[in-house]
């Protein structure tokens, strides 16, 4: 498979052409440089610096450990990888519990860090936030349904949005961060038939992870790609079996979901 040559980095206007072409969005998360460079030459469109380094890089049992000066340093070092992805990165655990400290830490993120985007996790009651990181200028991704930073309080790592009242609550708050200046919605651990629906009224990208195949686009952890993890979630797929190389197990994954190859019906969940 051939790798990418295209150097210009993209941009929300590239992965909104994306979606409007109907060509799935590739995505995956990195924590240091060499990673990044790898995910860019195997065609990776969205790399994310998740706070899931706290799980699979610095051996937390959650991500709530994970601090704002974590990711500003990963991120950082991930920005050096990149040339061509769209670079994202996490907004940890209570580093947006108000307006203010929202706008200070998407800022550090950006101005330290390199990020293009901030992801952060919440339903509508993160409007105002959303309102405001856009209103700065400031591009923003809302992460709905399955939340990590929620664990304790969700109960555990469950599939959200089974219930028809919590499907209904799901979609008006995804319609709600869109309408706020979100520019990206990702739904994790979310039934098919439900990210269907939200992707059908959406005007913006919206990107999966166990969510099924009908969003615009894919997201796995890296580690979990490699088959690095212990216990890979249901979603995801060991994309290094069967390949020469590191570096041909991402240019696999890229190809999947390219082709729409990739989630299949044992990747998600139903209602």
């Amino acid at each position: 498979m051939s790798v990418q040559t295209q150097t210009k980095r993209l941009t929300l206007r590239d992965l909104q052409g994306l979606r409007e072409q109907a060509e799935p969005i590739a995505s995956l998360t990195a924590y240091d440089a060499t990673q990044a460079r790898l995910l860019d030459e195997a065609g990776v469109d969205v790399v994310l610096v998740g706070d899931s380094l706290g799980m699979v890089v610095l051996g937390h049992d959650t991500t709530i450990p994970v601090t704002v000066d974590d990711m500003i340093y990963h991120t950082r070092a991930v920005s050096r990888g990149l040339s061509r992805a769209l670079l994202m990165a996490d907004m940890p655990f209570m580093s947006y519990a108000s307006v203010d400290q929202a706008v200070t830490t998407a800022a550090r993120l950006m101005q330290e860090g390199g990020a293009q985007v901030v992801k952060l996790e919440g339903d509508a009651q993160q409007v105002a936030v959303v309102s405001a990181l856009s209103h700065h200028g400031i591009p923003v991704c809302a992460h709905l349904g399955l939340r990590p930073q929620s664990v304790h309080k969700l109960g555990g790592y469950r599939v959200q949005g089974r219930a028809a009242p919590e499907a209904e609550r799901m979609l008006k708050d995804a319609m709600a961060l869109e309408e706020a200046g979100a520019d990206i919605l990702l739904l994790e651990c979310v039934p098919s038939k439900l990210a269907a629906e939200i992707r059908s009224m959406a005007r913006i990208p919206v990107i999966g992870i166990g969510a099924g195949a009908d969003c615009d686009g894919q997201i796995l952890v890296l580690q979990d790609v490699l088959g690095m993890t212990a216990r890979a979630p249901r979603f995801s797929r060991n994309f290094l079996a069967g390949q020469n190389s590191i570096q041909d197990a991402l240019a696999a994954y890229v190809w999947a979901v390219k082709r729409r190859e990739f989630p299949t019906a044992e990747h998600a969940f139903s209602s």
